[in-house]
């Protein structure tokens, strides 16, 4: 397996959960990493990115609840998510993309999605 999701589940309104991502294989340092989500009959979407030296960039609905951050020693790349909303349900999966290259270029593994639920 290239890429390991886990931590997904089934929270209230205003609750918090933390996404995990590891990856196996070389060069984890050079990718950039992303978590996209998916809404039933919706397109995926990126979320969070973070390039290898520890850039990151986020969707606007996002920005100020989610942070993303990644651990080159342990091939781990982590999703924060705070103050969730019923919005933010969706599967969310783990991506790494192609060496020295953002992931709108192209993406290298994806992981098992991992579903995100969030009640009112």
């Amino acid at each position: 397996v290239q890429l390991q999701a886990s931590g997904g589940g089934s929270v209230q309104t205003g609750g918090s959960l933390r996404l995990t991502c590891a990856a196996s294989g070389r060069f984890f340092s050079l990718d950039d990493m992303g978590w996209y989500h998916q809404a039933p009959g919706k397109e995926r979407e990126l979320v969070a990115s973070i390039t290898g030296g520890g850039n990151t960039r986020y969707i606007d609905s996002v920005k100020g609840r989610f942070t993303i951050a990644r651990d080159n020693a342990k091939n781990t790349v982590v999703l924060q998510m705070n103050s969730l909303k019923p919005e933010d349900t969706a599967v969310y999966y783990c991506a790494r993309g192609m060496a020295l290259r953002p992931l709108r270029y192209g993406i290298k593994h994806w992981g098992k999605g991992t579903q995100v639920t969030v009640s009112s």
